[in-house]
């Protein structure tokens, strides 16, 4: 099966289309659990324990499990959701030409990381994504118009055919897709270019991030970031850290954001 066949499957179990992402950061997790060898793994365990019948998929970033404990941790989450039969979409940003991408692309093989899906910024062109594209059976979701402010930097830059930088890469997207495992991340802050974009690609999924901490449009993340009823609306720091002054009562808490989350979007879907 596909990763979005898999993906469909996964939310349609849950009624869900919450991503919930596993952002351990050090300075935030609960002081008891840093008493553990891997206390990011011990955080997310507890996580995926409290959200995991509410969860579409996980989304660890790759930036916070940097260094040697910080691999193991991830390398043992993801074992420990596909136990839970969730999906793992590794966010990790890849992008690169020969073989660099080519071993950034073994996070994709079961006896490297073993995710089921991944980010990957385009910026380099086609061949540095097509060791992830080639790969039929794994999700690729390419950065096409992100939430955070300085996006515009380049996104919006107009090209000689009158449009922005970010619709090209929607349209190359579709391009790509030949094998049916591409997504695009749309940022949930800008309704308006949310609808923009699924006019030019009506077929693909959307990671929609930014409903979280950042405010983004939960209505609009889900009208316009599901392709035939698949995608994802993405929220780390409001689920993981929803308990955060609870103490070792944390993770309820999560379970409860998550599950808000989930009802808040089913109103739209």
């Amino acid at each position: 099966m596909s990763f979005f066949d898999r993906l469909a499957d996964r939310i349609d179990a849950v009624d869900s289309v919450v991503s919930v992402g596993l952002d351990p950061d050090l300075d935030r997790i609960p002081d008891h659990l840093h008493e553990y060898d891997l206390p990011r793994w011990a955080f997310n365990r507890r996580i995926i324990d409290a959200t995991h019948e509410h969860a579409a998929v996980y989304k660890p970033n790759a930036a916070f499990y940097e260094g040697p404990d910080g691999w193991r941790s991830l390398q043992e989450t993801i074992a420990y959701a596909h136990g839970k039969d969730v999906p793992v979409l590794l966010d990790a940003k890849r992008g690169d030409i020969g073989n660099t991408a080519r071993q950034y692309a073994t996070a994709l093989d079961d006896d490297g990381l073993g995710a089921d899906a991944i980010t990957a910024n385009p910026y380099m062109g086609r061949d540095s994504l097509e060791p992830f594209l080639s790969r039929a059976d794994k999700g690729v979701f390419v950065l096409c118009r992100t939430s955070n402010s300085g996006g515009a930097d380049l996104q919006d830059l107009e090209l000689e055919s009158g449009e922005p930088l970010y619709e090209r890469v929607a349209a190359l997207a579709d391009l790509w897709n030949a094998n049916g495992n591409v997504g695009l991340v749309v940022g949930a802050t800008n309704p308006d270019e949310l609808a923009e974009i699924r006019d030019i690609v009506p077929d693909i999924p959307f990671l929609v991030p930014g409903v979280g901490a950042q405010g983004g449009d939960a209505e609009a993340a889900v009208e316009h970031g599901l392709a035939d009823g698949v995608g994802l609306v993405n929220s780390s720091r409001g689920i993981i850290f929803a308990g955060e002054d609870l103490g070792e009562d944390f993770a309820k808490a999560s379970g409860q954001a998550a599950k808000r989350l989930k009802e808040r979007l089913n109103r739209y879907r």
